[in-house]
C-alpha cells in the first residue's frame, strides 16, 4: 500500500436477473472524513454498512457517493403492473361510463402511472441492496488505485520541491561557519571608525560582540532542518496517514528557515532563504492533498 492522495473517482456495476446497479464515488480533499450519498430511499437500510465499509478503507477526505439502478432487457416496467389494480380501474370507469352513456377509452402506456404498480416486496429490495454492497465494493476498489496513482504523482512532486529547497539550505549551510566571522570583521570595522570620534572601552565592547555573535550563530537551526528534512524523508516512504504531519514539519522548517533569515544580513543568506520558503509553501500546498 503507498501514500494515496484524497482526491480520486471510482465506479463499480453490479448485474442480477432483474437489475443493474452502479455506484460511482468521487473524493476530493478534507480535514476530517465526511460522506454523502444521493441514491433512492429503497438503499436506505444499509447505508450505515456501506459508510462503515468506506470507512475502513479511507481515514480522511470529502467523499460523494452516487447510487442507481435501471432494469436488465429482460425486465420492463410493465413487470411492475399490477393486474388487480388495473382490473379495478376498468371495472369503475365502465360502470361510470354506462351510467352516463360515453365511450371510454385508454392505452397500454397508460397503465404506467404509479397508481398501477405493484405495491414495493421485499424480494425487490433484498436484490437491490445486495447488488447495491457488491457495486459499492467495486467502487471503493476502484478509488483506493485511483488514489493511490494520484498520490504518487504527489511524492514524486514533493521530493522535486524538498530538493530545490535542500539545494539552497545547503547553499546555507556551507556558509555557516563563516557567517560569524562576517558579522565579527563588520562589527570590528565599525568600533574602528567609532573609535576616532568617542572612546569607548574595548574590553567591554569586544564581551557585547561576543554575546551578539552567539545570537546571530545559525548552527542550531541547520540542525534542526537536518533532522525536519530526515523526518520528511520518511513520511514520504511509510503507509500511514502522513497529511497532517506534513503540515506540521512545515510550520517547522518555516519557523528555522525564518530565524536563519532574521540573524542574516548577508544577500546570498536572505536570497536562499526567500527560495526556501517559496518551496515550503508548495510542500504544504501539495501535502494538503495526501491522506
Amino acid at each position: 500500500m503507498s501514500l494515496q492522495s484524497m482526491t480520486g473517482y471510482g465506479r463499480g456495476e453490479a448485474a442480477g436477473d432483474n437489475y443493474t446497479v452502479v455506484t460511482e464515488i468521487k473524493s476530493v480533499n478534507h480535514r476530517f472524513k465526511d460522506i454523502r450519498f444521493k441514491m433512492s430511499s429503497m438503499f436506505a437500510p444499509i447505508e450505515m454498512d456501506l459508510k462503515k465499509t468506506l470507512g475502513e478503507s479511507f481515514h480522511r477526505g470529502s467523499f460523494d457517493i452516487f447510487i442507481n439502478y435501471k432494469r436488465s432487457e429482460n425486465n420492463t416496467k410493465f413487470d411492475d403492473i399490477d393486474p388487480a389494480k388495473v382490473k379495478n380501474f376498468l371495472e369503475m370507469m365502465k360502470k361510470a361510463t354506462d351510467q352516463i352513456d360515453v365511450d371510454f377509452e385508454c392505452s397500454y402506456t397508460d397503465f404506467l402511472r404509479s397508481e398501477f404498480m405493484a405495491d414495493q416486496d421485499d424480494t425487490k429490495s433484498e436484490e437491490l441492496q445486495a447488488l447495491a454492497r457488491e457495486a459499492f465494493g467495486k467502487a471503493v476498489a476502484a478509488l483506493t488505485v485511483s488514489r493511490q496513482g494520484e498520490g504518487e504523482k504527489m511524492v514524486s512532486v514533493l521530493k522535486d520541491h524538498r530538493d530545490i529547497y535542500n539545494q539552497h539550505y545547503q547553499e546555507i549551510a556551507k556558509q555557516a561557519d563563516t557567517f560569524q566571522t562576517h558579522i565579527e570583521e563588520r562589527l570590528k570595522k565599525k568600533f574602528q571608525d567609532f573609535q576616532a570620534e568617542i572612546k569607548i572601552d574595548e574590553p567591554r565592547f569586544l564581551q557585547e560582540v561576543v554575546y551578539y555573535l552567539e545570537k546571530m550563530d545559525v548552527h542550531e537551526e541547520i540542525n534542526r532542518i537536518k533532522a525536519h528534512l530526515e523526518k520528511f524523508d520518511q513520511l514520504l516512504t511509510t503507509n500511514r496517514e502522513v497529511g497532517r504531519q506534513i503540515d506540521f514539519l512545515v510550520q517547522e522548517l518555516g519557523r528555522e528557515t525564518n530565524t536563519i533569515g532574521s540573524k542574516s544580513s548577508m544577500k546570498e543568506v536572505s536570497d536562499n532563504v526567500v527560495q526556501m520558503k517559496v518551496q515550503l509553501e508548495k510542500i504544504r500546498e501539495q501535502g494538503l492533498n495526501l491522506e
